[in-house]
């Protein structure tokens, strides 16, 4: 059931490994392992000559290798480059999120919504692309599929190219004059007519284009178009390796395809990393009239710039599959393959009965007679079931997680997108692709069985966890804004509300509480506006402008002084850069401790159900992860992260735009405190798995040792289980930090 020809498999997983999410597109090990696993199953059921190996010359030997060895070697070199590509673009875009939400003004959840659009798309075709892959034009398929993804990201950047120039909230003074003018304003025939003038047209002028603020709707529609682009590339193209690659050399090149697929998110956060330092409007604008810095919660990078070199190669990764054979040479040596293993010690339905051959064509009615039978038995299966609730409930922490950790490292330490993304892309990643290895080399050298799987796993997810438990003292306090953290005497801001914005220093100035134009006084405390700090007199234009005799201002300075502010935001506390160097190295250690539970955890997967569900088994869990994990998840994260929003942005013609400033303990108590919440309860759930597996192990154990074959054959079972290399090869889940 759910197995309609060798190759043609009913399932994908862009992101299945919960690290995969910080790897963008990532779970690619499930079916990597389910192809490999259904062609040795089918060649086990496949009747032979005794003595057929003993017939083949070593020179027919040789000359198999040289007529099949060169196009898959080709087929291997192009599929690699399409992983680089969707990897890169997966990781690009999570490296962008929080640009995506301050240049269309919108909220955290919205961009949530957005970046689970990504998932929808891929589970709009999974069915068609499994069922039909296999009879189709397979490179051709995988062709078609890079020139959607293309598509689909260039359509992501589109809409910087319709809706005009970027506008961020500034004073008219500092980019319209050099000369002085009083920020705080008791009337308003105090502006300068054509400054005046200025201002209304543009804000008139913004409200006749308020439907730019729905562009992101093309965001949306673009991320969904790549995960539909996305969807055939990883089933058809480890399918069209199992099928024609040599058995012996199969699992190398499945390999090879997965290590160079680390370095796309590597890139991909890199890329992000040098647009975010590029103002998203260059090349439009003249770059010395930007009266904002890279440090400011304004600051929009070129975003867009970065999604139209991943379309770019993209394409270009799809050129040379439209020229790739449909079918290749098949060795002769791929049908003398035999697979051993234990998983019948923990199936409890007909365990030790022999599976009956499945045909390689099963008609529809066939398979739809046994899908309902299949079903219950899958869902009768206690490990199954349990694991999954785990695999749901983790995909939930995590992916909740990896989507707003650059959001985190921003607001928590006050650090820019731009190396917030550098930081992700070249430390974080590769601890995460080095725990994958190590889970795979742990499990090889100590010869572990599903048992010792199932605690590695558990042991990964608990220590993980725990390391995760100490980031709570690693936080920043608030950063000192008056009428929101602080008071404008100084002291702690225990509520917060609007009328706290107003004080007796700026009573004589009429100002909005909605304006975000930060300025920096010289007590150290940061002031929404120039007019709520009551500054009267301002010189100077552009970055360099200074603001003098701030009311606000004075109540904490001498007589003496100026009672000056600079524009932009005072620096977080001199305590920040040193939490922000503990917090790398515990978030470094967090990810290869938990990363070390992938392999493990996917062996206990397959190893649970039996051979010919195995692929329906994937399928469900793929289901299930996406619709209850990938979709939902960053949603309710960006809706949690949401409450604790100090200051909202507006837009020009009214409403609530993205959030300027989070509370940053609130920030810290909900973003990890919903990880670890989720987290916990998928390792209790773990331990329920660990529980049946050791209930069910024992009784078997029991009855070998009665019937005088004792741990001799115990120990032959599971050296059979560790020595089948396909299932213990390191490999990397590539999408959804990735992301810690």
């Amino acid at each position: 059931m759910g197995i309609s020809s060798r190759g043609s498999l009913p399932t994908q997983t862009g992101r299945h490994h919960p690290w995969g999410l910080l790897l963008p597109e990532a779970g690619d090990i499930i079916m990597e392992i389910s192809s490999k696993e259904n062609t040795q199953f089918f060649s086990n059921n496949v009747i032979l000559p005794a003595d057929r190996s003993s017939f083949k010359s070593e020179s027919s030997a040789s000359k198999e290798k040289q007529s099949c060895c060169g196009g898959i070697k080709i087929f291997i070199g192009a599929l690699s480059f399409v992983y680089f590509a969707k990897a890169l673009s997966g990781s690009y875009l999570k490296s962008t999120i929080t640009q995506i939400e301050r240049r269309f003004d919108i909220p955290s959840s919205l961009v949530g919504v957005i970046d689970g659009s990504f998932e929808i798309g891929n589970l709009l075709i999974i069915i068609l692309v499994s069922y039909f892959g296999a009879k189709l034009h397979r490179p051709r398929i995988i062709g078609a599929g890079c020139l959607i993804m293309s598509a689909g990201t260039f359509l992501i950047a589109m809409p910087q190219f319709f809706m005009g120039r970027y506008r961020y909230e500034r004073f008219p003074s500092i980019i319209n004059s050099t000369g002085s003018l009083s920020p705080c304003l008791q009337e308003k025939s105090q502006i300068p007519l054509s400054a005046w003038e200025k201002s209304q047209a543009k804000i008139n002028g913004g409200c006749e284009k308020e439907v730019g603020s729905s562009m992101w709707i093309y965001v949306l529609l673009g991320n969904l178009l790549r995960g539909i682009g996305e969807t055939p590339i990883q089933p058809l193209g480890i399918a069209y390796i199992d099928d024609y690659a040599i058995e012996e050399n199969a699992a190398l090149y499945i390999g090879c395809v997965q290590t160079v697929a680390i370095i796309g998110p590597i890139f991909g956060f890199l890329l992000g990393s040098l647009c975010a330092k590029l103002y998203v409007d260059i090349g439009f604008v003249d770059l010395d009239s930007i009266t904002i810095t890279h440090n400011d919660v304004q600051w929009v990078g070129a975003w867009w710039l970065g999604y139209l070199i991943a379309g770019v190669i993209s394409v270009l990764a799809g050129i040379p599959f439209w020229f790739l054979p449909k079918h290749l040479p098949k060795p002769e040596s791929r049908k003398d393959s035999s697979t051993s293993s234990e998983q019948s010690k923990f199936i409890t339905e007909d365990n030790m009965e022999r599976q009956k051959s499945y045909q390689q064509h099963v008609k529809f009615a066939e398979m739809a007679k046994d899908f309902l039978p299949s079903l219950k038995n899958l869902f009768g299966n206690p490990v199954y079931v349990l694991y999954l609730c785990a695999s749901i409930i983790q995909f939930n922490s995590l992916i909740g997680m990896v989507t707003y950790k650059p959001k985190y490292i921003e607001q928590q330490y006050g650090q820019t997108s731009s190396k917030t993304n550098f930081v992700i892309g070249l430390i974080n990643i590769p601890a995460v692709a080095f725990g994958i290895f190590s889970g795979g080399l742990i499990m090889k050298k100590f010869r572990i069985n599903v048992l010792g799987a199932a605690k590695l796993s558990l042991g990964s997810s608990f220590f993980g966890y725990l390391l995760l438990l100490s980031l709570f003292a690693m936080g920043c306090e608030n950063s000192e804004v008056a009428g929101l953290t602080v008071s404008y005497h100084g002291t702690k801001q225990i509520t917060h509300y609007e009328q706290a914005l107003f004080s007796e220093c700026n009573s004589g100035c009429i100002c909005s509480k909605n304006d975000w134009d930060p300025i920096c006084g010289d007590n150290g405390i940061t002031y929404i506006s120039a007019c709520l700090a009551g500054c009267q007199a301002s010189n100077g234009s552009g970055k360099n402008t200074v603001f003098y005799n701030c009311s606000c201002v004075g109540i904490l300075e001498s007589p003496s002084r100026s009672f000056s502010a600079v524009v932009g935001p005072c620096q977080k506390g001199n305590e920040c850069p040193k939490m922000f160097l503990y917090f790398l190295v515990v978030s470094v250690i967090t990810s290869y401790t938990l990363s070390i539970g992938g392999t493990p955890g996917y062996i206990l997967l397959l190893r649970c159900i039996k051979p010919h569900l195995k692929s329906f088994a994937l399928g469900i869990y793929t289901l299930a992860v996406r619709v209850l994990a990938g979709i939902p998840a960053p949603v309710y994260f960006g809706v949690a992260i949401d409450t604790t929003c100090l200051k909202w942005g507006s837009k020009r013609c009214g409403g609530r735009g993205a959030c300027r400033l989070y509370d940053s303990s609130a920030l810290r108590y909900v973003y990890l405190g919903l990880t670890l919440v989720l987290g916990t309860m998928s390792i209790f759930f773990s331990i329920t798995v660990l529980w049946v597996l050791r209930k069910r192990s024992a009784p078997q154990d029991e009855t070998i040792s009665a019937n005088g074959r004792g741990a001799g054959l115990t120990k032959k079972k599971r050296d059979n289980f560790v020595n089948s290399d396909h299932l213990l090869q390191t490999t990397y889940w590539p999408e959804k930090e990735t992301r810690l």
